[in-house]
């Protein structure tokens, strides 16, 4: 989690501003069929990055993770919906949280318990935006220097995905983090799957989770 976001998360919990509720083969380790065989090893991608086991399903109505697609949780990982804040503050303050490049935060996949960070999943606010385009914008709207963002376009579960890798360099801590994010249109909505590394995450944290998600994806009902 960069140091942005951090500050807000807890600016949010100290004020108690916004609320949360709770095409390759299945490989041994967990991953769902309909993934993209590792092609790219090494930096920037860890494609040999080994998916994370099962733990459970979130997605679709009235889920924790109200999307229009469903995915696998890794094991120990928790799904919770991210309430809009409430009150000036609150909105101020929850901005910074749910908002960022033109996406609106849907919900938040938790690993800590588990020894990961965070896997989120966003909403394009235009319902025309294409995958790449809410990807660049994302990237870009987090305030911080990005510098080489590389594309791919790859099967993701059931979807046809565009996938970037950027590195971001926070300006007031200087902190410079790889981040990973993969898009996907369904049901009218282009939704945006997120991690990253930071201070306290490493890829080996991050990854696996992210990967086994993207590459479970399914239509929600």
């Amino acid at each position: 989690m960069d140091i942005r976001t951090r500050v807000a998360v807890s600016a949010a919990l100290t004020l108690g501003l916004l609320a949360g509720c709770g095409d390759a083969a299945a490989d041994p380790a967990g991953s769902a069929a309909g993934g993209p065989a590792p092609q790219a090893t090494g930096e920037p991608w860890y494609d040999e990055t080994t998916p994370a086991s099962t733990g459970g399903t979130t997605g679709g109505t009235g889920s924790p993770c109200p999307v229009p697609v469903t995915f696998p949780l890794a094991d120990g990982w928790t799904a919770k919906a991210v309430e809009p804040a409430k009150g000036e503050l609150a909105e101020l303050v929850g901005e910074a949280l749910t908002k960022r490049g033109g996406s609106t935060v849907r919900c938040e996949v938790d690993g800590r318990s588990a020894g990961g960070g965070f896997l989120r999943i966003w909403a394009a606010d235009s319902p025309t935006v294409t995958p790449r385009a809410a990807l660049e914008s994302f990237a870009a709207g987090a305030g911080e220097t990005v510098a080489g963002q590389q594309f791919r376009d790859l099967r993701a579960g059931g979807f046809d995905a565009t996938e970037t890798t950027w590195l971001a360099t926070n300006p007031l801590a200087e902190e410079e983090s790889r981040n990973w994010a993969l898009a996907v249109q369904s049901a009218g909505q282009t939704l945006v799957f997120a991690v990253n590394e930071g201070l306290i995450t490493e890829r080996t944290d991050v990854l696996p989770a992210y990967r086994l998600a993207v590459r479970g994806l399914a239509k929600g009902e």
